[in-house]
């Protein structure tokens, strides 16, 4: 496994951070012993960064993992308060249900524009106050819009930045791939650690693995890339890589024989973009969502370069 340390944080991490959404509650809803064996199986191969999220509900499952583990493990997590008191208590919440003194990287979740960052101001606030008092080492924002991105690499308080980039440019809110590269390299240029998401564009390809996630790992700029794993055969198969290795044929046979499907996340605004794009017919608006029919969806991926709010994943 590569390590690197996030921007001038100070935090070293290995390149590889295991991304916990997509195992917990929102998504695969593996049970609290299945998802912490995941994470284990992960520190034992040489991760020592997690991802989560307040949201996530996923805390339990980072807690089981890590204990009793003696290895040194950064841990971040996000919230989307905007009031100082709102992020007192989320901060506590983290500390307590993960059992950390300390919580390593502590983000405002899914910024978008100078306004929502503006917003959140006592929040952040707060959060640099926490730093102070040593109960959060690093702050920053996770964001998958490109202006929120180029405000926080100005922001001299931020030490750390989570935004979406992908070899396809899926999930960007507000402009191309190439405008979220400026914009990480502007934040990089002044010091930010940067940790990409959706490197794998929510699933969409993971056919091409090992070329996404290259492509995201050799981007200047980029420290490391948080990914989405459900399984130990993922878990194997992203370290791997990471490594700069092939998986074992074993580790490739089990991913493939995955059986995957179709999510639409609960935002959708059944705007049907999805619909008119899709050759298959197997996606449909009911009741002012969108609703895909297993029985016809190829898991082609091209309703996701449709969907304008990135509601769409393969799990």
């Amino acid at each position: 496994m590569q390590y690197t340390t996030l921007g001038t944080s100070g935090i070293r991490v290995s390149r590889l951070c295991f991304g916990s959404l997509t195992m917990g509650p929102l998504q695969a809803g593996l049970s609290i012993k299945e998802g912490a064996g995941l994470i284990r199986r992960a520190l034992e191969l040489g991760v020592n960064f997690i991802d989560t999220a307040q949201c996530y509900n996923n805390y339990p499952y980072i807690r089981a993992a890590l204990k009793g583990w003696s290895g040194e493990v950064v841990v971040a997590t996000k919230s989307y308060d905007y009031t100082a008191e709102g992020m007192a208590l989320s901060l506590e919440e983290a500390r307590r249900e993960m059992d950390r003194e300390v919580i390593d990287i502590f983000l405002l979740h899914e910024q978008e524009t100078a306004l929502t960052l503006a917003g959140h101001r006592p929040a952040l606030d707060y959060l640099l106050e926490a730093r102070e008092r040593g109960l959060v080492r690093a702050v920053g924002i996770s964001s998958h819009a490109v202006e929120a991105v180029r405000v926080a690499a100005t922001m001299p308080e931020i030490d750390v930045i989570h935004p979406l980039y992908n070899r396809a440019g899926l999930g960007i809110l507000d402009g191309t791939r190439e405008e979220m590269l400026a914009a990480i390299t502007l934040a990089h240029t002044r010091g930010k650690g940067i940790y990409a998401m959706k490197a794998l564009g929510g699933g969409h390809l993971a056919g091409e693995a090992r070329a996404a996630l290259e492509f995201v790992l050799k981007t200047p700029g980029i420290d490391a890339v948080a990914v989405g794993m459900q399984s130990p055969a993922e878990v194997e198969a992203n370290v791997a890589w990471c490594s700069g290795r092939e998986p074992g044929e074993d580790v490739l046979s089990r991913l493939q024989a995955r059986k995957r499907c179709l999510l639409i996340e609960e935002w959708c605004q059944g705007c049907g973009n999805c619909v008119r794009r899709c050759p298959q017919g197997a996606l449909e608006v009911i009741d002012g969502r969108a609703v895909v029919d297993p029985e016809r969806c190829i898991l082609c991926g091209y309703c996701a370069g449709a969907c304008r709010d990135f509601c769409i994943k393969v799990i």
